[in-house]
């Protein structure tokens, strides 16, 4: 601490590491005081803010787009929370607070509408098109289709659509600022509502890149997509429905299509801890239990023999650790495990089903759909997809070459109403 004169004196607070205060004795100088505040989240809270982050910068690209995208949401819940809800826990994305100040964001197969129509199926072709499940028959849509032409073909050749329906087509665009390194997403959407009577030119209202026609193999048969491939890129069809005489609005259930290398880096243990890091830390002080405990000592759980666990984790009087994660068995070596995978959706439905998935954190899904037990070659899970007849699903969680125990959870078509 030192006592100044001359200029000097008529500074206040603190610059740099320095803290100047005014005393009736002059000004006095000293080094401010560095100390680090304890981390005021826990590693459950800041495991559920990171997730926010990305959420709300992909909410906001819809730019209130999704005001009706929830059905029987009422005062109750605003679309934000709905979203939040649909998508927290599911699709895990983590994007620091620099990325955050930048105006970065990241697409993901988040759920973007939720309701009771049948939902629009889409798959890559062997020409990497995105190809939806919508048959337009032989009508194949060039710059002087009309809007009518359209509606004809949708009405007359897919179940569940009728004329006045809404068809909207979202697509985004994946970007990473080549000074910054910050990833940027861009979503737009186009709509068209199907008038059989409308002579409007389709593509003036809409433009061409969601409605093409797409040939599926057979004669004269064609269904509705994209006319180019995704690359850094998602997209949804969304079917929607607006009740006669009242503001109520029906809509299909759909999730962002996303084909994106940008992806993979946001997600996992090393993206969720940067970006908790960027937000202040984790007060893993507070917690009783901490199941991410042997990987930040820096012992594998797969690779962990019994010195190293003890040694890393510490053993109780009869040589077992009791983490979650790892057994131990008679002979004292280590075996990881893996938590089976929870599979959603309604187990008796009318005319359509969603099935979503969800495993612990860096694990992959595998699953089957025709009873079959699921191995590491079974289609791998990447978002919900809709199931439009009697399936039992079963599925495995895979992390670090160990598979968990098999999930299995029938789906029954039947002609009532949708029960939970």
């Amino acid at each position: 601490m030192a006592k100044i004169s001359g200029i000097n004196t008529n500074l206040r607070g603190q610059i740099g590491e320095y803290l100047f205060r005014k005393t009736k004795y002059g000004t006095i100088v000293s080094e401010a005081p560095t100390k680090r505040g304890t981390p005021v989240r826990t590693e459950g809270q800041m495991y559920i803010r990171t997730q926010w982050v990305n959420l709300g910068a992909i909410y906001r690209q819809f730019n209130k787009t999704l005001k009706k995208a929830y059905e029987g949401l009422g005062n109750t819940m605003s679309v934000y929370n709905a979203f939040v809800q649909a998508n927290i826990n599911v699709v895990k994305v983590f994007i620091t607070k620099r990325v955050k100040a930048n105006g970065g964001s990241v697409l993901a197969p988040y759920q973007i509408t939720r309701g009771t129509l049948p939902s629009i199926g889409y798959v890559k072709d062997a020409n990497d098109v995105l190809v939806t499940d919508l048959s337009l028959g032989s009508l194949q849509i060039d710059a002087q289709t009309e809007v009518g032409a359209l509606a004809e073909a949708i009405v007359a050749n897919n179940a569940e659509w009728e004329a006045g329906d809404q068809l909207t087509f979202f697509y985004g665009r994946q970007t990473v600022d080549s000074v910054t390194g910050t990833p940027r997403a861009m979503i737009v959407g186009t709509k068209v509502v199907l008038d059989v009577t409308d002579s409007t030119p389709l593509w003036n209202i809409t433009g061409s890149l969601g409605f093409c026609s797409v040939s599926v193999g057979q004669d004269s048969v064609f269904m509705l997509g994209m006319n180019r491939s995704i690359v850094d890129g998602a997209a949804a069809w969304v079917h929607s429905r607006e009740s006669q005489g009242s503001d109520d609005m029906r809509v299909g259930t759909q999730s962002l299509f996303v084909d994106s290398s940008v992806l993979a880096q946001w997600q996992g243990d090393a993206a969720f801890d940067a970006s908790a890091e960027s937000y202040g830390g984790i007060n893993s002080e507070s917690v009783f239990l901490d199941p991410k405990a042997i990987r930040k000592r820096g012992v594998s759980r797969q690779a962990a023999s019994p010195v190293e666990w003890d040694t890393a984790y510490g053993s109780g009087s009869n040589g077992s650790s009791g983490s979650s994660g790892v057994s131990q068995t008679d002979s004292g070596s280590v075996t990881p495990t893996v938590g089976a995978p929870t599979i959603s959706g309604q187990a008796s439905f009318n005319i359509s089903t969603e099935v979503s998935m969800s495993a612990e954190s860096g694990a992959e899904i595998h699953y089957t759909t025709d009873g079959s037990t699921p191995t590491a070659d079974s289609t791998l899970y990447s978002a919900p997809f809709t199931l439009n007849s009697t399936t039992t699903v079963k599925a495995i969680a895979i992390k670090d070459g160990v598979s968990s125990a098999v999930a299995s959870k029938s789906f029954t078509k039947s002609s009532g109403s949708n029960d939970d």
